[in-house]
C-alpha cells in the first residue's frame, strides 16, 4: 500500500513541478518577450508552490528523509535508539494532527464559509488550502507505518 501511495505522490509532484516550469516560463516570455504580462501566472505559480511544498514534505516524511537533527539518534543503539525513534515519530504525529490536520481543516473551513476566492483565478481558496490537512493525513500515515515497522522489525532502525 505504501509503495502505491509513494508512486502516486511522486508522480503528482513531478507533474506539478513540470506544470510550474511551463507556467513560469510563460510568465517570463509574456512579460519580457511579448511585453504583455499574463495576469494569472503569478498567482497560479504561488498556489502550485504551496501544493508542491506540502505534498513534497509529506513525501519526504514517507521516505524518512525529512529534515532532522539526528546527532543523538546516530549515537544510540539497540532498544534506546528504537525508543527515541518512536518518540520522535509520535511527536511528528502530534504536530501533524494539531497543526496540519486540525489547523489546516480550520483554515479550509473558514475560507470555504467566507467564500474567499483568489484575486485573478477566482478559484475558492479552500481548494488551495485543502492540501494542508491532506498532507497532514499522509504524514500521519507514514509515521504510523514506520512506527509499526520499527516495533515489528527493530533491525530497521
Amino acid at each position: 500500500m505504501k509503495n502505491q501511495i509513494d508512486k502516486v505522490i511522486a508522480t503528482s509532484l513531478v507533474f506539478l513541478m513540470g506544470l510550474m516550469v511551463v507556467n513560469v516560463t510563460w510568465q517570463v516570455l509574456s512579460r519580457y518577450i511579448f511585453q504583455s504580462p499574463s495576469s494569472f501566472t503569478d498567482e497560479l505559480s504561488r498556489y502550485m508552490l504551496i501544493w508542491l511544498g506540502m505534498l513534497g514534505s509529506a513525501y519526504v516524511a514517507g521516505q524518512n528523509q525529512h529534515l532532522a537533527i539526528d546527532i543523538v539518534l546516530r549515537k544510540l543503539e539497540g532498544l534506546a535508539k528504537i525508543r527515541l525513534q518512536i518518540m520522535i515519530n509520535v511527536l511528528v504525529i502530534i504536530f501533524a494532527v494539531i497543526a496540519m490536520v486540525l489547523g489546516g481543516s480550520n483554515l479550509v473551513y473558514i475560507t470555504y464559509m467566507l467564500g474567499q476566492k483568489s484575486a485573478t483565478l477566482q478559484i475558492p481558496l479552500s481548494y488551495v488550502y485543502g492540501i494542508i490537512p491532506f498532507s497532514g493525513l499522509l504524514v500521519i500515515y507514514y509515521q504510523l507505518s514506520f512506527t509499526f515497522l520499527l516495533i515489528k522489525n527493530p533491525k530497521v532502525a
